[in-house]
């Protein structure tokens, strides 16, 4: 079975896609970049805030699906900079204490709206 998730507590997609499909007992996110839903903007601040943000979206999205961050198996994480590394990993470890999901981290040249990261998950529906 495949159903299209929707939560207004993380933003809409801003183009042709949805923020997550459940197909069976499993969660697909689109990427999530720190747009702050109430506001529908990008946060103010760095990397650390940003990712703080992200983190929020995906929690959202995670909860409107029936699951939670201890179900993820795999992250794709996006950063502009890999200066920002050690500070992105400050912030995503907080969501990860228990679990620690696989993971692949890469840098690219920029992202929608200017953010600097960008984080999409897998995770099992319990």
């Amino acid at each position: 079975m495949i159903e299209t998730v929707f939560t207004k507590n993380a933003p809409a997609a801003i183009g042709p896609y949805s923020q997550a499909m459940k197909v069976d007992n499993f969660l697909f996110t689109s990427g999530q970049i720190p747009v702050d839903p109430s506001t529908n903007e990008v946060v103010n601040g760095g990397i650390l805030e940003q990712t703080e943000q992200v983190m929020k979206n995906l929690e959202a999205v995670l909860k409107e699906a029936g699951t939670s961050f201890e179900n993820v198996v795999k992250t794709t994480c996006f950063i502009t900079d890999m200066t920002n590394f050690t500070n992105f990993n400050t912030i995503y470890e907080k969501y990860f204490s228990s679990n620690k999901p696989a993971r692949s981290c890469v840098a690219v040249k920029e992202l929608p709206k200017g953010v600097l990261c960008e984080v999409e998950i897998i995770a099992c529906i319990k």
